[in-house]
């Protein structure tokens, strides 16, 4: 195995479970040191001990992305402990709570732009400050196909991945000149087990997903961190501002 990323920082926020936990792994199979910051220490240490086990290095850091003096002493620390930052993947987020549009309270609703929109914007401004005294970094925010399209029934989830993808191209054409490049990956329905177990109670609604995706099936996390992975690597030098669908062709109907 090639280590394309070998000695180089990479930062995972919600890097505890599912899809960041993945993410984490394959920035440590590429060969970079991984810090993951999450809310939930314990299963942050379970996804260091997963990678420690097969013989990376990463380090897990408390943090909730939603508070700005939180997020700025995790950069401090990535700062002081490693030196340099060179890829952020912004990945913590949630889903809607409610099950149907008109359901969703106020506080339910400012709390998913909280964690979605407002967080993502407080990673990249402490991250872009980081990379603005290196001259380099590459930053990739977790969007979704409900940035691209509407989703009927999650309309905080919509409102905030559309935000990202607006903040992504902000930040992206205003730092570009310092060697600073921002995308975001926007995944279509992702093969999981919380998925799964939705599905085992209503098989029909599983079939339709399905047969929204015209590539025949549900993505793979492995799929969306491979996107990561590579936007942030130099094989994706030319690329930034971009908000890169990896959904089997959801998108493209």
């Amino acid at each position: 195995m090639t280590h394309a990323l070998s000695g180089k920082i990479a930062l995972v926020t919600g890097g505890a479970a599912g899809l960041g936990r993945v993410t984490a792994l394959t920035f440590a199979r590429a060969g970079a040191t991984v810090i993951i910051a999450d809310v939930d220490e314990r299963a942050a240490e379970e996804t260091v001990r997963l990678i420690t086990a097969a013989g990376g290095a990463a380090h897990a850091i408390a943090t909730d992305v939603t508070r700005a003096t939180g997020v700025d002493a995790l950069l401090g620390k990535v700062a002081t402990m490693w030196g340099a930052l060179d890829y952020a993947c912004n990945n913590a987020g949630m889903a809607d709570s409610a099950p149907a549009w008109l359901d969703l309270t106020q506080d339910a609703w400012e709390r998913v732009l909280a964690v979605n929109l407002t967080g993502v914007w407080l990673c990249m401004r402490a991250e872009i400050r980081q990379m603005l005294t290196q001259g380099r970094g590459a930053i990739v925010n977790m969007a979704s196909i409900f940035g691209l399209v509407g989703s009927r029934t999650s309309p905080a989830l919509t409102a905030s991945k559309h935000g990202v993808i607006g903040l992504t191209k902000s930040a992206a054409v205003a730092y570009a000149p310092a060697g600073i490049r921002i995308n975001a990956v926007c995944p279509a329905f992702i093969d999981s087990p919380m998925l799964e177990r939705a599905f085992s109670q209503n098989p029909q609604v599983k079939d339709a997903i399905v047969a929204r995706h015209p590539i025949g099936r549900l993505g793979t996390a492995e799929e969306v961190a491979a996107a990561v992975v590579w936007l942030c690597s130099d094989a994706a030098a030319f690329v930034t501002g971009q908000a890169l669908a990896v959904d089997g062709g959801y998108v493209a109907q």
